[in-house]
């Protein structure tokens, strides 16, 4: 990469090797989406920028600069600047970013080269390299051979598609596990912030040599963001692997991920307790009032005396009950 910027040619080797990104833009655009590698340090804050903004459009461009270098100077710009400094010091080989690459990351850049750090910014700036991952997703899936790994509830089937050499763990990047105990106490990514981690996932095994890919079997969405139309299709029409496992194996599995590993990832036992109440209620309407009113009713005996049986119990239910139906009418459907 040059000096001054980093060029379109160069945006794959930025997300390769995982660049360390310093995001000018204002919080409310970071939140909406960003990069994995990215940290928000900007130049303005909401209320700058708004005030810019308007400026900008009642009195034109020079007014609005002029304006944002009022706001952004003496006290509030040294710290600005040295927060930047600090981020330069323990990322030496990180580079600057605004919007489209424009005003705000070459002032930004300006001041920090009087400040003797010399660091390229994006050519064209965030939207560029949104833009670039949009296209590198459509590059990259029409050209690999994806195998689709298919089986009931509780097969592991995320579990072989990490064993694997190449895949794509969609659950993974979506943060949920795609059913009705799929959350985690941690939100999921944006929409934006999917698509970009996907893209950047196909465009290392592109530079790993991958030709087939394993993927796992979702629907149209996983928990709240959704899989991409194009990826979604090429799955639909993909040669498909499936994975058989006995009922008796699908609960232990099961039961450790609902149960053990989610006990362990809550704060509090109130809060482990209320993910699995409201998760199993999110299958009343598919289960039937009579069904689920009976499960619902082991899963409080089994977390009132903590016991491991009637946990089984209640997953073995939501597995015959539940999740096998809805399997059996999708492979149909197929």
């Amino acid at each position: 990469m040059s000096e001054q910027q980093v060029t379109k040619t160069q945006f794959d080797k930025l997300f390769l090797n995982d660049t360390p990104l310093l995001d000018l833009r204002a919080p409310s655009e970071f939140k909406k989406g960003a990069f994995s590698t990215a940290v928000n340090q900007p130049l303005m804050t909401d209320d700058e920028r708004a005030k810019v903004g308007t400026c900008y459009k009642q009195h034109g461009q020079n007014a609005a600069i002029a304006l944002g270098h009022d706001l952004v100077s003496g006290d509030t710009k040294q710290q600005r600047v040295d927060a930047w400094k600090d981020f330069f010091k323990d990322q030496p080989s990180g580079v600057i970013y605004c919007f489209r690459g424009g005003l705000r990351s070459q002032i930004v850049q300006q001041w920090l080269t009087e400040e003797g750090v010399d660091r390229p910014r994006v050519e064209g700036g965030y939207k560029a390299l949104r833009q670039h991952l949009i296209q590198r997703t459509e590059e990259l899936v029409a050209n690999f051979r994806w195998i689709v790994v298919s089986g009931r509830t509780g097969c592991q089937k995320t579990e072989f598609i990490k064993r694997s050499s190449y895949s794509i763990d969609l659950e993974g990047l979506a943060h949920h596990r795609g059913s009705a105990f799929g959350r985690h106490p941690e939100p999921q990514p944006t929409q934006i912030d999917f698509e970009n981690q996907l893209a950047v996932a196909l465009i290392k095994l592109k530079a790993q040599g991958a030709k087939t890919v394993y993927i796992e079997d979702e629907g149209s969405h996983i928990g709240s963001v959704s899989v991409p139309e194009n990826l979604r299709q090429a799955t639909q029409k993909a040669e498909r692997y499936p994975i058989e496992s006995t009922l008796e194996q699908r609960v232990e599995v099961i039961y450790q991920e609902y149960v053990i590993e989610a006990e362990n990832r809550y704060c509090s036992r109130e809060q482990f307790e209320h993910y699995l109440l409201d998760s199993l209620s999110r299958t009343r309407k598919r289960l039937g009032d009579l069904r689920f009113r009976q499960l619902f009713s082991t899963l409080q005996q089994a977390l009132s005396q903590d016991s491991r049986e009637l946990h089984k119990q209640w997953i073995k239910g939501l597995l015959v009950d539940y999740y096998d139906p809805m399997y059996d009418y999708q492979m149909k459907k197929r």
